[in-house]
């Protein structure tokens, strides 16, 4: 008879298992997502001014936001290495007590970060939609100032699955 929290499963680490857990998944998944976000930024998200001879945020010249996404995408692919090592981790755990707190803080960690994408999401989506075409003629780091948008928008989700279906 299983315990709460899965205590009754404490035992050996089983790769094969782990894997196949939906909430693993959807870990590496929100870690991939985190990657495109904070990747696209960094690469192609600031453009060299010709007349000024300095670089500026491709979403509407507002450092701020580019400066959020990387930091949201960053921290958040710190928190997936983070939590999938405490999948890993998880059942080796036999206290309950620990159990709980483990999955407590996942899903209150995965809420926060579900806010966290949403406000990024609508934030990159406000600035790119003011941002104006004479800054960027010639449509240079479009593609991947939208990428960043959408993998924004889906890490929404990515993240919010997590706080319904805990390990």
């Amino acid at each position: 008879m299983e315990g709460a929290y899965g205590a009754g499963k404490a035992g050996a680490f089983d790769p094969y298992t782990l894997v196949r857990q939906p909430h693993t998944i959807l870990r590496v998944v929100s870690w991939l997502f985190s990657i495109v976000v904070f990747g696209s930024i960094v690469n192609e998200g600031y453009l060299n001014s010709a007349s000024e001879g300095e670089e500026f945020c491709i979403y509407n010249r507002n450092p701020n936001a580019c400066s959020y996404g990387v930091a949201v995408g960053v921290l958040a692919f710190l928190t997936c290495l983070l939590y999938l090592a405490l999948d890993v981790y998880f059942p080796q755990i036999s206290s309950v007590k620990d159990r709980k707190k483990a999955v407590l803080s996942d899903i209150g960690v995965s809420a926060f970060w579900a806010f966290l994408w949403f406000v990024g999401f609508c934030y990159l989506a406000n600035q790119w939609q003011v941002s104006k075409p004479k800054d960027n003629p010639l449509n240079e780091g479009t593609d991947a100032a939208r990428a960043a948008i959408a993998f924004s928008f889906f890490s929404i989700f990515t993240w919010r699955s997590r706080v319904t279906s805990p390990p």
